[in-house]
């Protein structure tokens, strides 16, 4: 296994505390339970304190939290990813608040934005699927190797959840297939890690996250996160 890591490694910048954080808010309405429709946003100026999209399109929240991110400088001057759970995608940024790279993801088969008690220390054919979540929060990363000695990005090691390629040891679960369609209706399969092609896990993932912490902000699907 890769080394741990957790919230104590890094600490946010002092003038987070008076932003407000788009991943705490209730007044998403189109986030909460259905997935919303994907807005572009136009690159900004060099001085601008706005995440640069390029031509990529992004939720309205995610745009928010990107932004919030730049202007806050929480993520402490290393490189960060969004995951939009409503969306199935997550986006990728450099320290320079550029994006890297934007990708489908699969999550965890049970709604719900919380760890169940305990799930990181089961066997995986132990947990029930009511407790295959993807928890929502503000994670410090760092590459790592899970049990069977893959290379993942570990999100949050205390309870074994990682990024990791999509993994397609069961076809009867079509992971692959599932990244390909345009919806995210169908990417809720895995035991809660999040799952990334594979060659955008090495070309961009790998890439960006090797030798270096990094946040993973994972955004709530449902209301009354926080």
């Amino acid at each position: 296994m890769g080394a741990g890591c957790g919230p104590r490694l890094a600490t946010k910048a002092d003038n987070v505390a008076h932003m407000p954080n788009p991943m705490l808010k209730a007044d998403y309405p189109d986030d909460a339970d259905v997935p919303f429709a994907m807005e572009p946003k136009t690159a900004m100026a060099d001085g601008s304190k706005q995440a640069n999209f390029e031509s990529e399109r992004a939720s309205r929240r995610t745009r928010d939290m990107a932004d919030w991110i730049v202007g806050s400088r929480d993520n402490l001057n290393m490189p960060f990813a969004i995951v939009d759970k409503a969306n199935a995608k997550v986006y990728v940024f450099g320290v320079d608040r550029q994006l890297r790279g934007a990708a489908p993801v699969l999550l965890g088969l049970a709604q719900g934005d919380y760890v169940a008690p305990g799930v990181g220390n089961m066997r995986m054919s132990r947990i029930s699927p009511r407790e295959r979540t993807t928890p929502a929060g503000r994670f410090v990363a760092k590459m790592g190797r899970n049990a069977h000695g893959k290379e993942v990005l570990w999100v949050d090691y205390k309870n074994a959840i990682s990024m990791h390629p999509v993994i397609t040891s069961r076809p009867e679960e079509r992971r692959a297939q599932r990244l390909d369609t345009p919806s995210p209706l169908d990417n809720r399969i895995s035991y809660g890690c999040i799952n990334v092609p594979v060659t955008f896990f090495q070309k961009v993932i790998h890439r960006i996250f090797s030798g270096t912490a990094g946040i993973v902000y994972v955004l709530p699907k449902t209301r009354g996160f926080g």
